[in-house]
């Protein structure tokens, strides 16, 4: 009886569908012509200059609203072995490397080229309104500056007394101008260069004729790379942990060794450090920033398991890597809050920097172990 139903069912579900969408678009219609008429001629000169100034404010208010929100929606991952391809010639195929240097050229190319630009640096509305989009663009651009520092220090140089690549040493340069620098030179036009250098060198690692240029991946290199990326991430699950204030002791026994052990009770002391409940209005600045180098370190990260997948085999490491992806993933979970907030304890509301932070934490962890599977098995 109720598979027979069920088509009767389906088709009016169609039919509603149908019915609706007509109506939705009739609505949609009716609203823009209400908001045209205010500005009919003979309306607008009906009404005083008050009525007018208010309209126009209202309406650049309702357009800053709209551009701030599709500014605001953040850039989705993309698929790194497309991007080894990308940047090169069509007679040119990929090699160990193409896919690290082309994940780093298509992530400047989404920091500079997303809905919006490059948001940082703005002064003017709508942009200088969007904290939290422009702290994405800066925790992108950090794990950026660390990754172009890498491929200048480790992964194209045979031996630490190789000398550094100069267009790679330039990228890094150029990456190093103060995003918030709003005056000429502009960042973007740096950012841009550094791109434009990365895109260089990936060509030249995949030209076979060509011996200017390589690319190492040996598992040294990696370890550098990946000492660089956890002291960031400690950095950062310390700031998020901030959210939450409290105080903690450190207590410091100088060991002196003399027979008097009431004199050296006296020189024992005790220290106590005060850790800050991180200010209401930038928490959800470090949210943002860690969200920005998550997603950037989740990008290379996918590359890397490309170009260095023979060490990581030879090392059995490929679980650990894996681990990491899992675990940087959840940090690119959607927000459905309108806005951070900053619960405490199990109280009512949640705490987003407590979350993201342990995400982060346990990919740093991995992050350990992983890098003494490189250096020790």
């Amino acid at each position: 009886m109720t598979d027979s139903n069920q088509p009767e069912q389906l088709e009016d579900d169609n039919k509603t569908i149908k019915l609706a969408a007509p109506n939705l678009k009739a609505a949609s219609a009716s609203l823009f012509s209400k908001i045209f008429d205010y500005f009919r001629p003979k309306i607008w000169k009906s009404h005083n200059w008050k009525w007018r100034i208010l309209v126009l404010v209202v309406m650049l208010f309702i357009v800053n609203v709209v551009t701030m929100l599709y500014w605001s929606v953040e850039p989705r991952s993309f698929d790194v072995k497309a991007a080894s391809r990308e940047y090169l010639p069509a007679n040119v195929e990929p090699v160990v490397g193409s896919a690290t240097v082309g994940t780093s050229v298509k992530t400047l190319d989404i920091l500079l080229h997303k809905k919006g630009g490059f948001i940082k640096n703005d002064v003017a509305p709508p942009g200088v309104f969007l904290d939290n989009i422009s702290n994405w663009e800066y925790g992108v651009l950090e794990l950026m500056r660390h990754t172009t520092l890498t491929f200048a220090n480790d992964f194209s140089r045979s031996q630490s007394q190789s000398s550094r690549p100069k267009i790679l040493s330039d990228a890094d340069n150029s990456l190093r101008i103060d995003s918030a620098k709003w005056i000429l030179p502009a960042p973007e036009d740096n950012y841009e260069q550094a791109r434009q250098n990365l895109i260089e060198y990936g060509k030249q690692i995949a030209d076979k004729n060509a011996n200017s240029a390589k690319f190492y991946a040996r598992a040294d290199n990696l370890v550098s790379y990946l000492e660089l990326i956890s002291k960031q991430l400690g950095d950062i699950t310390q700031q998020l942990s901030a959210s939450v204030g409290d105080t903690v002791m450190a207590a410091q026994v100088q060991s002196v060794e003399e027979a008097n052990a009431e004199e050296n009770a006296n020189k024992s002391a005790k220290l106590f450090a005060e850790r800050k409940r991180t200010p209401y209005w930038q928490i959800d600045n470090n949210f943002y920033f860690a969200r920005g180098y998550s997603w950037a370190l989740l990008q290379e990260l996918r590359a890397i398991r490309i170009d260095f997948e023979k060490i990581l085999r030879q090392k059995e490491a490929l679980a650990s890597l894996d681990q990491i992806i899992f675990e940087l993933e959840k940090t690119q979970k959607p927000i459905w809050s309108p806005m951070i907030l900053n619960g405490s304890g199990f109280g009512f509301m949640t705490n987003h920097s407590l979350i993201m932070a342990s995400y982060i934490s346990r990919a740093n962890a991995a992050i350990i172990e992983l890098k003494n599977l490189l250096s020790n098995g």
